[in-house]
């Protein structure tokens, strides 16, 4: 039989894809994405809901959902993020106790079910599916460490639990006494006698082979791109090597603890945490006029030597188990500073919902979890459009310099409130000037040097659009004033960022098809819609490559690289066959 050109065409891209499709979003994918995290039951009701008042106080439910989630994804998009970390999404303790109600997701007691308080099966294959369909990635939040029981250890009944169903899988009823001694953090019990954290032998082989079994399981079936770990530092190090290797995806463990000679040892098996180490000092910092430079300067130096790779480390100044950064300062400017940090600093940038709306809270009573629509999806507040500003301008450094973010960055100017750094390799280095002053402080000069910019180079500060230049002995003198945090970058650099009037690259680059995962009559099915090429890279006469982000409604993912040289390339899915055309 004689086989036609598209046919054989088709056939290869159909082996090429589908052969590549069980590979995942590695960590140098990662590094390029900023997170913005969710809190399910608090960001967004599904449309129509008749769930009252929210409860914040007594910790109970909400309503939030993954189909609100879905409903709102322009909101998240509109902010620049391309990845969201949701909610634990296992079956939970159910009954309403003394200490609230599982709404957070970390009271799981059926590994192998789904909460029915966030929706269906089917809301949350959809969410993934929406998610990626707009090259974005998903994170999900995972508890390993313990199972939850309304009432004290010595009561608990252990076959309500799946699939760990026996005493046998649980360390002997002990309480995690709040002291340095390691084998008690690992081997003793979290929570108390209302709800108690049963805690699981996770050195043990058969449990690690089950979680090991589960993760899989999950990661398959509902396509997940990376894990944040909770209570990481409450399980043995070793355990994780082999459970993110399960998973198959990029993880990041929560370690709360400053302490970074303690959370770099789960960094080595986890591949990255979130650096809590950084944290402390970074609020502290900000948060006050008289806040030690020298201390986060300092800590940013020390992690860098005591830890592996920083630049892995997910970067944060807010989540759900800490307060509000506005419950320790009401300064609007040394806010935007924090933001600015977390950012554009080494790591993967983590906004947590409600950053944006300059939301307040602290840890008492849970009024750091309000829910998001009490203050409303206001997308043209102040933080809402800082927050734009700043992902449009990694993505743009990012583009521009594919090592940027693991560059680990210099701090090249330090007083007593203002320091800056420089991010990035000669030519595609951006500054950053930052200071605790607050917004009532005068106005100043910083004068910079230090920054591998050629004298006489033209620049631009992207947050207030204003040109500098350094002069010709090296300095670039940098105005500040009200406070407010300043980014760099080299003025013809600029060219389809999108900023200070230079038109985006959406405007000016050659369109491409990217698959998207979606499904037709029920099974998964890729989708061509058109996305932008990448801009032109550094080697002359060569195609730059374009990432074609792969996805399905189960187990298939991939991203894969491939040198565009046509003008019009075209993908057409049909009956399980693919086509390329040009």
């Amino acid at each position: 039989m004689t086989t036609s050109w598209h046919t054989r065409c088709g056939i290869a891209v159909f082996c090429l894809f589908f052969g590549a499709w069980t590979s995942a979003a590695t960590l140098d994918d990662w590094r390029t994405r900023v997170v913005y995290q969710v809190l399910t039951d608090r960001f967004s009701r599904t449309k129509g809901s008749k769930h009252g008042k929210c409860n914040v106080v007594d910790g109970q439910y909400c309503g939030g959902s993954w189909r609100g989630i879905s409903e709102r994804l322009d909101y998240i998009e509109g902010m620049g993020f391309d990845a969201i970390w949701i909610s634990p999404i296992v079956a939970q303790l159910t009954a309403s106790t003394g200490n609230g109600e599982s709404y957070t997701g970390y009271w799981g007691q059926d590994l192998y079910a789904l909460n029915p308080s966030f929706g269906t099966e089917d809301d949350l294959k959809e969410l993934v599916e929406n998610v990626h369909a707009r090259g974005m990635y998903i994170m999900l939040d995972v508890v390993v460490n313990h199972m939850a029981y309304a009432g004290p250890g010595q009561d608990v009944d252990y076959s309500m639990f799946h699939p760990f169903n026996d005493r046998k899988y649980f360390h002997d009823v002990c309480r995690v006494d709040g002291s340095d001694n390691q084998t008690n953090v690992e081997r003793c019990w979290l929570g108390d006698d209302i709800v108690a954290l049963a805690d699981l032998r996770t050195e043990d082989e058969l449990v690690r082979d089950m979680l090991g079994e589960w993760i899989s399981s999950v990661v398959s079936n509902y396509s997940i791109d990376g894990l944040r770990l909770d209570t990481t530092v409450n399980v043995e190090p070793e355990f994780f090597e082999g459970f993110v290797k399960s998973a198959g995806v990029f993880a990041t463990g929560e370690t709360m603890d400053g302490d970074n000679t303690l959370i770099c040892r789960w960094a080595e098996t986890i591949g990255s945490v979130l650096n809590y180490a950084i944290y402390y000092p970074l609020t502290r910092t900000f948060s006050s006029t008289t806040g030690s430079i020298n201390d986060l300067v300092s800590t940013i130096y020390t992690t860098r030597h005591n830890c592996l790779d920083p630049t892995a480390y997910g970067l944060f100044s807010e989540n759900h188990d800490v307060k509000r950064f506005r419950e320790m300062t009401d300064d609007r400017s040394q806010a935007k500073n924090i933001i600015t940090y977390t950012i554009m600093g080494d790591g993967i940038p983590i906004i947590y919902q409600g950053q944006e709306q300059h939301m307040t809270g602290g840890t008492v009573e849970n009024i750091n979890r309000a829910p998001l629509w009490e203050a409303g999806y206001d997308t043209n507040a102040e933080f809402y459009k800082h927050i734009a500003t700043l992902t449009k301008a990694r993505h743009h450094f990012v583009r521009h310099s594919g090592n940027y973010t693991t560059y680990i960055s210099d701090v090249i100017f330090q007083d007593y409130h203002t320091f800056a750094m420089r991010k990035g390799y000669a030519g595609g280095q951006a500054i950053i000037v930052l200071n605790n002053n607050g917004v009532h402080t005068t106005d100043f000069e910083v004068y910079i040097t230090n920054h591998d910019y050629e004298p006489d180079t033209r620049l631009t500060e992207i947050l207030t659009c204003t040109d500098l230049k350094v002069n010709s002995t090296g300095y670039i003198a940098v105005p500040m004033g009200q406070g407010l945090p300043k980014v760099i970058y080299p003025k013809k650099q600029l060219k389809d960022s999108g900023l200070c009037g230079h038109a985006s690259a959406s405007s000016t680059a050659t369109t491409v098809p990217t698959a998207h995962p979606t499904t037709i009559d029920g099974h998964p099915t890729l989708v061509a819609t058109a996305t932008d090429a990448e801009p032109s890279g550094t080697s002359a006469g060569k195609p730059s490559p374009t990432r074609l982000a792969l996805g399905t409604a189960s187990e298939l993912r991939t991203d894969l690289s491939f040198p565009i040289t046509a003008a019009v390339v075209s993908i057409l899915i049909t009956s399980g066959f693919v086509l390329l055309v040009w």
